[in-house]
């Protein structure tokens, strides 16, 4: 893939994302893959509202100097490219109310129209503890994916991976699943008013 337009099409979708708040000032990440080997990934400092090229860094497999300045996220990402040749984009997002939805579920059972066309049902994966989930997420993340064959994987307090192959879906993937979420916030605010 061109890196221009990889770098272009990461920007844009970050913003869009940054705006509706998926993505914090400084979490989350974003990557595309470049070629099988290499990609494209946000650097650490990034602020996702005014990503430009110099925010992004180029990776592969072989460790060097790089990976320093990389997002934290970056073996997560490398390890989902690496065994899903379906990924072309992969991001990390923590929007507020899918991750707020999590703390107290199992499953996001959608009953909306565009989430549950999408989705009939979706688990919450519970890591057990946070102490070493960076330690264990770079292989349970692409496992659960490729076990369980979806895109998506959704971290109980943690947030949601999603791989796809545009960056558009990327962004409507996890807005379909926190528009979901929200109005499952609201929809149980309103019952419990009424009981």
């Amino acid at each position: 893939m061109d890196l221009k337009y990889c770098a272009r099409e990461i920007s844009n979708i970050a913003l869009s994302m940054f705006r509706k708040n998926f993505f914090g000032v400084f979490h989350g990440s974003i990557s595309a893959r470049i070629q099988h080997d290499s990609f494209l990934i946000n650097k650490r400092t990034t602020i996702f509202d005014n990503l430009k090229e110099e925010d992004l860094i180029m990776l592969n497999s072989k460790r060097d100097y790089r990976w320093n300045d990389a997002s934290i996220d970056a073996d997560i990402h490398l390890n989902i490219y690496k065994n899903i040749n379906e990924a072309k984009y992969i991001c990390y997002a923590m929007p507020p109310y899918l991750t707020a939805y999590t703390l107290g579920h199992s499953f996001i059972r959608p009953r909306d129209y565009f989430g549950y066309i999408k989705h009939h049902e979706i688990p919450i994966y519970d890591p057990k503890q946070f102490d070493d989930w960076y330690e264990r997420a770079d292989t349970e993340i692409y496992r659960y994916m490729l076990e369980n064959k979806t895109n998506i994987m959704i971290i109980k307090g943690y947030g949601v991976y999603v791989h796809s192959r545009t960056p558009y879906q990327l962004a409507k993937d996890v807005a379909i699943l926190e528009n979901t979420c929200k109005l499952l916030s609201v929809a149980r605010l309103y019952e419990s008013e009424r009981n």
